[in-house]
């Protein structure tokens, strides 16, 4: 398949083919009309050389055959058909670069016949057997030598261009790679974000509307208790707000560079929830292993969901059970909280959110996690935390 090019090229060739011409005409205006005549038709190869190589390859075979029926002898327009045989295949489609080098042997062979033969009979010479093979042969390998070369001039050129393009295409190949891997990357920090958005928030607010029932019963009776409710709100209203704050800059600047939640941190989200009136009570069982950073975030997060489903949807007056499990491979995470009669089970669409945003935090932690409601009116999480990603908890 021939290689098109653009028009500021093939402008580029016809002006070095006029210029050519220019530079032979002298001596063909020398040799007569008829080498004007070739001359032009050997130019005319030239400025199509790279955009039809065919072509170029078929009009100078032409002129070559003229040249020969009208005994004409050799000129320096000939050196126009080295310049066709490079771009037969340094441009030439896969048939016709195979051609151009077939016309290398072939002319060649014309060549070292015309010149060795056919001119010295045509000019009377009569040189001995001896001479006129000597010639023969010195004609043809020089022939053959000059032609071949000039095409394969032109097919080294070909593999450096078509190298290059192999590059290019497998540079273009890696940057879309690598984009489609940022956005992947982006895609999943976002989903991330909006998963602690959802946990902070829900938490933050099942806090605020208990504490708020609780003031609003004890304004009357218990005003001190009143304005201890108060203070706890306002204290986990500004830490959600901080929270919100810092989710949001990381949204906007695609960074995850801010502080996460650790093991540490859940004394701090206990002592919140029980001060929204939730009786929690913590069995802590094994040494704690060291987990890395996901795998804390996981711990703490699904924790601090547990808990707001409990305040949300369960019998605060009932006591929650949180059990930690530690050992060498790992934690298991244990809450049984009693159900409000009026709850839907955690299947339904009130627990879209939190149940699977839990389990997939599990799951991107290397661990699994289930929520059953039992007939007992129980609510039972359990979640299962390796030490590290991969572990088979």
């Amino acid at each position: 398949m021939t290689t098109r090019i653009s028009r500021a090229k093939l402008t580029t060739d016809i002006v070095l083919a006029g210029v050519f011409a220019l530079a032979c005409l002298p001596f063909a205006l020398l040799g007569g009309p008829y080498d004007v005549l070739l001359l032009a038709v050997f130019a005319g190869a030239l400025a199509v050389r790279r955009y039809e190589p065919g072509w170029s390859l078929a009009i100078a075979w032409g002129g070559a055959l003229t040249q020969m029926l009208l005994l004409r002898d050799l000129q320096l327009y000939d050196a126009a058909v080295l310049g066709v045989l490079y771009s037969t295949a340094a441009h030439g489609g896969r048939v016709v670069k195979w051609f151009g080098l077939g016309s290398a042997g072939v002319g060649a062979v014309f060549a070292t016949a015309y010149l060795a033969v056919v001119k010295p009979l045509i000019n009377g010479a009569s040189p001995d057997a001896i001479t006129t093979l000597l010639m023969t042969g010195v004609l043809f390998v020089a022939s053959i030598a000059v032609l071949v070369l000039a095409w394969t001039a032109g097919l080294l050129v070909r593999a450096v261009r078509d190298t290059r393009e192999v590059r290019r295409r497998e540079e273009v190949a890696n940057r879309e790679r690598e984009l489609a891997e940022y956005r992947y990357v982006v895609e999943q920090e976002r989903n991330r974000i909006a998963r602690d958005m959802h946990d902070v928030v829900a938490h933050s607010l099942a806090v605020v509307i208990a504490q708020a029932d609780g003031a609003r019963f004890a304004a009357r009776t218990r005003p001190e208790s009143a304005v201890d409710a108060l203070g706890t709100i306002a204290g986990v209203a500004r830490g959600a707000l901080g929270d919100v704050r810092m989710l949001l800059a990381e949204l906007r600047h695609h960074e995850a560079e801010s502080p996460q939640p650790v093991l540490d941190d859940l004394g701090m989200l206990l002592e919140q929830v029980r001060a929204a009136g939730l009786d929690v009570r913590l069995d802590e069982q094994g040494e704690r292993p060291e987990l890395g950073t996901g795998q804390q975030i996981a711990v703490y997060r699904i924790v601090q969901e547990g808990l707001t489903n409990a305040l949300r949807h369960g019998d605060t007056s009932q006591p929650v059970l949180l059990g930690l499990r530690w050992d060498e491979s790992g934690v298991a995470v244990d809450l049984v909280n009693t159900r409000r009669d009026d709850v839907p089970p955690p299947d339904s669409h009130a627990f879209r959110h939190g149940i699977p945003g839990m389990r997939e935090r599990a799951q991107l932690a290397g661990g699994s996690l289930q929520a059953v409601a039992g007939d007992d009116g129980m609510f039972r999480l359990s979640a299962r935390i390796p030490a590290r990603t991969g572990r088979t908890p």
